[in-house]
């Protein structure tokens, strides 16, 4: 099967420059398209969530996938790569009109798929080198990192039970059977307990409700 792969970023554009550069490449290659797939779509989406997702997980050893140049697959230099290293590695073959471009099970195309995996481990390391330095950058600058003071979320297991506990607590339950009854530790319980002021607030957590 032969895919042709298009993309455009706005409604202003227009695919049919890229269908017929790629037409005309079919013709000169003496290939024939089996199947266009046009999309509008801006090219930092990942690829599994555009259609071209989909293409991808269709195409099979011996396909070949044919876009105008490979910015149409996406923008992302890591995503691009892993797009080739995935089709590489499975025999399918992509060409590009523009860049003329031949990827496949051959000795070229290992050699550019190295080529293309040194680019992406040094882009990463960059990245991650940019990262030490401008956390360094803010530490030296005495600003806190990580989560800010009272940003952690207050949310806890018994969040939204509040009358369930109620009604138990209501029953005379100790705090081990209602913790045991909610699934939650005593501890956990017993905090909870004093928030909503049904134990005095110096109640150790290890205290039991009679």
């Amino acid at each position: 099967m032969v895919y042709a792969y298009i993309r455009i970023s706005t409604d202003r554009q227009t695919a049919e420059n890229q269908r017929f550069e790629i037409l005309n490449f079919c013709r000169k290659n003496g290939m024939k398209i089996d199947r266009f797939v046009t999309e509008t779509v801006c090219g930092a989406v990942p690829a599994e969530s555009r259609k071209l997702g989909k293409i991808l997980c269709r195409l099979s050893a011996g396909d070949t996938l044919v876009v105008t140049e490979l910015s149409r697959l996406g923008r992302n230099l890591l995503g691009v790569l892993r797009i080739l290293g995935d089709c590489i590695g499975r025999d399918v073959r992509i060409f590009t009109t523009k860049e003329r471009l031949i990827l496949g099970d051959n000795l070229s195309s290992k050699v550019l798929a190295f080529a293309f995996g040194l680019s992406a481990e040094i882009e990463r390391q960059l990245i991650s080198e940019r990262t030490r330095e401008a956390l360094a950058a803010r530490k030296s600058a005495g600003i806190r990192l990580g989560r800010p003071p009272g940003s952690r979320s207050r949310r806890t297991k018994l969040s939204g039970r509040e009358a369930q506990i109620r009604r138990l607590a209501g029953e005379g339950k100790s705090l081990a059977q209602i913790a045991r009854e909610l699934g939650v530790h005593r501890h956990t319980l017993c905090r909870k307990m004093r928030e909503m002021a049904l134990v005095p607030a110096g109640t150790p957590d290890s205290a039991r409700q009679g």
